[in-house]
């Protein structure tokens, strides 16, 4: 192994011990009934259950709230070893976790300590929303808002394509408080959108935040994908994030914080996809035979493994380069852009060249190359498309690189 690979692919004790405990889970409970769960487009409860039991859910959460208080690295491990096994399972802990690191980094110590040791077990497990029907990556453009009715907030607007909108118990949700800001990201505010979980249209308390049925997709099934509706709801200013004080016109800067770890949540997912990828076509090119043998003995298939192999090495290295910067307090918003960018394109590279391996196999819902097939494309779309990372990289490039 060369020298300067060592210090991104070398575990600690700990972390070896995570990730063998993980895989065995994802092996054993995971990969067998994805299957089922994806056909039916239904929630993984027992699954879900069994990675409450496991603290996978506070994997990053501080020892003192009721977690494990582990690095990004380890968690980019253990979401690359969820995502081997069905990416429906890896945005479950995602939004949860973008959650969590907000809460952790900008949260007051009261929204700390209310939120933070339920999320841990999982018990309340959290969302974020961005988006909007109309604005796509254009984050500034959001038209959700707010304003000061006596001690609340009242939120109004429409939110698109939140995963876990409908389990989740809060939402992280970014919204304007001040329309006349200059520029725009500065009148924005994050706040801490409380329901009840599993609840379309809430009452009482939580009146005004209503979540529509969940959108059909193409894969990335399982887990919900939603809309949200705000029609009236009171937010407490208190559950502005980081305090009514110091949180207000914060959001925009807290959520893009936020998404520099999720780029490298979601890198992770592109390396895990594109592992179970790699395992699935190397099995099969070596049971399979043509013309008197495995097509594993044909130069074009070992061509396309060669190049199936180092792309996904060559993703984790980027993606653990990303997640070891911003863990030393560096920042990492190149690298967790080249690592999303990489690591999604090649997740998706990988998996269409495992189904050509398969050949008319892998148009068959008998084999499970037909679901990452379908799997694989959301990893080029969520927390900002290839074009957006390309927007991102070649800006920092410019301003590291300025003459």
């Amino acid at each position: 192994m060369a020298v300067a690979a060592q210090p991104y692919l070398e575990k600690t004790d700990d972390q070896k011990a995570i990730t063998d405990m993980v895989r065995q889970f994802v092996d054993e409970q995971i990969i067998p009934k994805a299957e089922h769960y994806d056909h039916e487009d239904e929630f993984p409860e027992p699954i879900v259950e069994q990675m409450k039991e496991l603290g996978l859910f506070g994997v990053t959460i501080p020892e003192e709230h009721g977690g494990m208080g582990l690095d990004l690295t380890t968690y980019a491990m253990i979401v690359e070893e969820l995502s081997r096994g069905w990416i429906s399972i890896s945005g479950i802990v995602n939004t949860h976790f973008i959650g969590s690191y907000l809460l952790m980094k900008f949260g007051t110590d009261e929204q700390k300590e209310r939120w933070l040791p339920r999320m841990a077990t999982g018990e309340l497990r959290a969302a974020f929303s961005l988006s909007e029907p109309e604005l796509g990556s254009d984050v500034q453009a959001i038209k959700t808002s707010a304003r000061k009715d006596g001690d609340a907030w009242e939120i109004n607007g429409q939110k698109m394509w939140v995963t876990n909108g409908l389990m989740a118990g809060l939402v992280f949700t970014l919204v304007k408080t001040d329309k006349e800001a200059d520029p725009p990201y500065k009148g924005m505010t994050c706040f801490v959108c409380e329901k009840e979980p599993g609840v379309s249209e809430n009452t009482g308390a939580h009146a005004g935040f209503n979540v529509p049925p969940k959108i059909k997709k193409m894969g990335y099934k399982g887990v919900e994908s939603t809309e949200l509706v705000f029609d009236g709801y009171r937010c407490p200013g208190e559950n502005v994030l980081g305090g009514e004080e110091a949180g207000l016109g914060q959001g925009f800067v807290q959520m893009m914080d936020a998404l520099e770890v999720g780029r490298v949540n979601v890198a992770a997912r592109g390396v895990g996809i594109a592992q179970r990828a790699l395992e699935l076509a190397l099995r099969y090119s070596q049971e399979r035979k043509t013309f008197g043998k495995p097509i594993a003995q044909h130069q074009a298939i070992q061509f396309k493994l060669a190049d199936m192999a180092t792309k996904v090495d060559a993703a984790r290295l980027l993606t653990l380069r990303a997640a070891r910067m911003k863990d030393a307090g560096e920042r990492s918003d190149l690298e967790a852009g080249m690592a999303k960018l990489f690591a999604s394109e090649s997740g998706k590279e990988v998996v269409e060249d495992a189904f050509r391996i398969h050949g008319g196999y892998g148009y068959s819902k008998e084999y499970e190359i037909e679901r990452l097939y379908r799997d694989a494309p959301l990893l080029l779309i969520g927390e900002g498309t290839s074009e957006i990372q390309r927007m991102v990289i070649g800006r920092k490039l410019l301003q590291r690189h300025k003459i």
